[in-house]
């Protein structure tokens, strides 16, 4: 079975899409992130600092809602549109991760939703 979900502590999406979608074999799918306040649905920040620990702020209340964790993410793809703040970026990646170092992709592109600085998607496997 598949589940098509937007949980309450995610931001609601910009468009028509689920923020998440959950495989009965213990995937779990997150739509791109980007980093709007849940609450308010405006852009947390003008950089790219204050909209990645939004955006990882987000995905951890996502995972924790949906009963799974950071541990559990095994695929990350990120989306910069200025490839020069990468080292920026990174260092709050490897502080939120920690010790757990999943696959990733990450490319510079030429716009983003909302004129986001960045977007990050994950996927997730948790044996149920």
């Amino acid at each position: 079975m598949t589940r098509f979900i937007n949980p309450a502590s995610a931001p609601k999406p910009v468009g028509p899409y689920s923020s998440a979608c959950l495989l009965e074999n213990g995937f779990l799918f997150l739509s791109g992130q980007i980093g709007l306040n849940p609450k308010t649905g405006e852009m947390a920040g003008n950089t790219i600092s204050e909209q990645t620990t939004q955006i990882l702020n987000n995905i951890k209340n996502i995972l924790t809602e949906m009963s799974y964790s950071i541990n559990d993410i095994i695929k990350v793809v990120v989306y910069l549109k200025d490839i020069s703040k990468f080292s920026e970026f990174n260092n709050l990646y490897e502080k939120f991760l920690g010790n757990h170092k999943p696959i990733r992709t990450t490319v510079e592109v030429s716009n983003l939703p909302k004129d986001a600085l960045i977007e990050i998607e994950v996927t997730c496997f948790h044996q149920k």
